[in-house]
């Protein structure tokens, strides 16, 4: 399938010396949700900054749904919604006004029914007459994400857009981004809630000190690198490991209540039946076992550190 964004070679370095981007190579295909994840100072505003039209790159290409961003800015940003960090708009202005306005901002005539649909769908209907200023905080993230689909955009950022946002309402807004992206529209999040990824994302690309390390499947990459667990309650304390068990990954707990066993779910053999006999043998006795797998988190957390 022909990627919706396609960006060769991105490279920023700013006015001090700061190099920001390093040569990214990425696409992004039409209708996926990709979440880009990485530590504060990656890179990730600035790749959006530049795709987005905000910030001139220092070398490389930037395709938005057919436009180059440079060559054929107008049509490209037509086709791009922006939600940035900041909240920033005409606090004195209703909501009605300013999504209708944001929409005048891209050339695009009048249409009092699409701007209805997106406020309905942003459950802003009932405050279109409010002032911004009146509003929640979740409430005006809710207005920001409006003004970036007044426009109709193929494409959407949101740059942490659930950036101190009660759980309830990070819920909401869940559900109205697979709600978007089964309307059509691709979607590209940033975000520091990596569960947030976990929940939503098809995709997901790692970035680090202005490299992309890392660009893969969701499910791909907790299976790749998700390593799995087996903990086992042991009947009675140990002090130490027992010298017939020497040969196995086994980490014992501090009070010598429990045996950790690390070990691949994808490999042929995993190791827990001999394990398990090894255990019997040794005279270990165990009352409870269970498995588990590396979060999404901690693979972000050591692919980061591990490039660090």
């Amino acid at each position: 399938m022909e990627p919706i964004i396609s960006i060769q070679g991105l490279a920023k370095t700013y006015k001090g010396g700061h190099q920001a981007l390093k040569g990214v190579d990425l696409e992004i295909r039409r209708g996926e949700i990709f979440a880009l994840l990485g530590p504060n100072g990656a890179g990730k505003t600035t790749l959006i900054g530049i795709t987005c039209g905000l910030v001139n790159a220092t070398a490389g290409t930037v395709v938005a749904d057919g436009h180059d961003i440079v060559r054929d800015y107008r049509n490209a940003r037509t086709k791009i919604g922006l939600v940035p960090q900041e909240l920033s708009t005409d606090m004195f202005e209703t909501v009605w006004s300013t999504v209708s306005y944001s929409r005048g901002l891209f050339g695009k005539a009048p249409n009092p029914a699409h701007i209805e649909k997106v406020l309905k769908d942003l459950s802003l209907w009932d405050k279109k007459d409010a002032k911004i200023m009146a509003l929640s905080g979740g409430m005006k993230r809710r207005v920001m994400i409006a003004k970036a689909l007044s426009h109709e955009p193929s494409i959407l950022f949101l740059d942490e857009p659930t950036a101190g946002v009660d759980v309830e309402l990070r819920r909401d807004m869940w559900e109205m981004v697979r709600g978007l992206r089964e309307q059509g529209v691709t979607i590209i999040l940033t975000t520091h809630y990596i569960e947030e990824a976990e929940e939503m994302a098809d995709r997901i690309g790692v970035i680090s000190r202005g490299e992309l390390i890392l660009v893969e499947r969701k499910e791909d990459l907790m299976r790749k690198l998700g390593k799995k667990q087996l903990t086992l309650q042991l009947q009675d304390k140990l002090t130490a490991i027992p010298d017939g068990l020497a040969s196995y990954p086994l980490e014992l707990s501090l009070d010598g209540t429990q045996l950790t066993y690390t070990f691949d779910a994808q490999a042929e053999h995993t190791g827990i039946a001999e394990l398990l006999r090894e255990l019997s043998k040794n005279g270990v006795d165990f009352k409870d076992l269970q498995t588990s797998q590396s979060s999404l988190e901690e693979i972000f957390v050591s692919l980061v550190r591990s490039r660090a």
